[in-house]
């Protein structure tokens, strides 16, 4: 491929340590100066096109302003996920003071990693279970690390391992198409000769004797085993549950028997304030559907994000029309065939077309046997998220010692799902890895935007940073003296910056927080 060269900044326009977006003969470029070196990669990230200058640079590493994938600038390497893809890599050179970049005459704007591919004489077999975030993303790494052997991917879906966040989100709402979902194309698992099994899920594993026996009767015996098969839906024990047009969100097929069912619906009752059952309520209004939530709290999040940023996302939905019963419980559903309206305790009928069910999910880990578990379902994993010998466990049903704490969390977020996909691959391929990944979750819901760094199950104090009421805001959640968990609206390269500091562990202590505000980005090493 010829390349051509072109000026793309003069070598004093930046300073060590900043980066900017340039347009080099058309081509928009991330020039970053470090150590008196010039670098120079692509402009946006490969996971949803976030325009990177708009991050937080961290030493060699620049995190995405909106979802924290993380590249490598001096390579375009990709270091952490959501991306799945790295970045383009130009060369530079100083030529009379100015930085000079060479350009491919077809540029692009990602480029895959560096992957192996099967090799009949590596005799290993290594099986996945679950075809989710942290299933695949282990399928990725293990080819990455060089790994040879043979990689069988199994998953219950009848669909290759695809984006799920979106489908609460943008699929649901009808502004992103089905084609968007997938994370890969179905050549690209033939082409690094990743075994992908749709329809087959596991029914027993045992881990004394390495082998799993599946839905269809058949069994394997494994040289190393991820577990990843997250979680399913809690569904109602009450009577009309069984009535059509009531749904869980979970799946693909889940999010287009509900698109479907949207044909002869006008009103829809969401049963659950989560994450899911806000995003789906946002979706449908937007839809132009009567929407109403019923919860049993009495506010939304008050337990995740507290009552305050809570209530901003009650009034945010019903500023756009959407109703709440909230403090409220379900008695029963009614209908004949179909449900026709949500009955609650207190006597309220509530008119309904279709339902969706958002109250949680079990974790999916019966069926393993030969480890320990935890009180909630979880399987219990050490720092290298190890279950058993060769068995590794990762995503939803993972309880893992926090890297920070030491206390044993279960995190059901789609990035940590793919954090620890990427670190159980490592381990089995033998690279001896603790996790420390660093939480992040967002949710977007009408206009609101929310970023959520690290993880507190319980708090003892939250400071303030903005006005929650004007949308901008840093919250962070305090326990001990100590910063657990960090919320914002409208800081996204802040939040950047605060997962590396996390990482680093030199957030600052809840005393300096109280007293003054603090430019976080300062805070990072030089």
């Amino acid at each position: 491929m010829s390349e051509r060269e072109a000026k793309a900044a003069r070598v004093d326009d930046l300073k060590d340590g900043e980066m900017r977006q340039v347009s080099v003969d058309g081509t928009q470029i991330l020039l970053v100066r470090i150590a008196g070196s010039f670098h120079a990669i692509g402009a946006y990230c490969t996971h949803y096109g976030a325009p990177l200058v708009e991050g937080a640079l961290c030493g060699r590493k620049v995190i995405c302003p909106w979802h924290h994938a993380c590249f490598d600038v001096t390579t375009g390497d990709l270091e952490e996920p959501p991306a799945l893809d790295a970045l383009p890599h130009y060369q530079t050179r100083i030529e009379d003071g100015h930085v000079i970049v060479s350009l491919p005459d077809q540029p692009s704007d990602r480029r895959a990693p560096k992957m192996s591919t099967r090799s009949v004489e590596d005799a290993r077999t290594f099986v996945i279970l679950g075809g989710g975030a942290a299933g695949y993303m282990a399928a990725q790494t293990l080819r990455e690390d060089g790994f040879e052997g043979r990689i069988l991917l199994f998953s219950g879906d009848d669909q290759t391992p695809y984006d799920r966040p979106n489908l609460s989100k943008d699929y649901l709402q009808g502004s992103l198409g089905a084609d968007a979902l997938p994370l890969r194309s179905e050549e690209f698992f033939r082409e690094y000769g990743i075994e992908l099994e749709l329809r087959r899920s596991a029914v027993r594993v045992e881990a004394d004797e390495k082998t799993v026996r599946f839905d269809d009767g058949t069994s394997l015996r494994y040289d190393a085993l991820l577990v990843a098969t997250g979680g399913e839906p809690r569904k109602l024990s009450l009577p009309g549950a069984e009535l059509k047009s009531v749904f869980t969100l979970r799946h693909r097929r889940d999010a287009d028997l509900i698109i479907e069912a949207l044909a002869e619906a006008h009103r829809a009752v969401i049963i659950g304030a989560s994450f899911i059952g806000m995003e789906a309520a946002a979706s449908l209004a937007r839809r132009g559907l009567e929407v109403t939530v019923v919860g049993r709290d009495s506010i939304p999040f008050e337990r995740t994000l507290g009552s305050e940023i809570g209530s901003l996302f009650r009034k945010a939905h019903e500023e756009q029309g959407v109703r709440f019963r909230l403090g409220k419980n379900v008695a029963r559903l009614q209908g004949s065939g179909r449900v026709e309206a949500v009955l609650l305790e207190d006597g309220e009928s509530l008119p309904a077309d279709l339902v969706i069910v958002g109250i949680g999910v079990e974790p999916r880990t019966d069926f393993v046997h030969g480890v320990r578990r935890a009180d909630d379902g979880g399987i219990i994993v050490d720092r290298r998220l190890r279950a058993a010998e060769d068995l590794y466990v990762a995503g939803d049903i993972a309880s893992f010692p926090d890297p920070r704490t030491g206390e044993r969390l279960r995190i059901e977020h789609w990035r940590t799902a793919m954090q620890q996909g990427r670190t159980a691959a490592h381990n089995m391929a033998g690279r001896e890895e603790s996790y420390a990944g660093i939480p992040f979750f967002w949710t977007q819901q009408f206009d609101l935007v929310l970023g959520y760094v690290g993880h507190a199950q319980s708090w003892d104090e939250l400071i303030l940073q903005g006005e929650i009421e004007g949308r901008d805001f840093l919250a962070f959640y305090v326990r001990g003296e100590r910063v657990l968990a960090v919320a914002g609206m409208m800081r996204d390269r802040e939040l950047a910056v605060v997962e590396e500091l996390m990482r680093l562990d030199r957030l600052p202590a809840a005393e300096e927080l109280r007293r003054r505000r603090i430019d976080l980005a300062e805070m990072l090493p030089k």
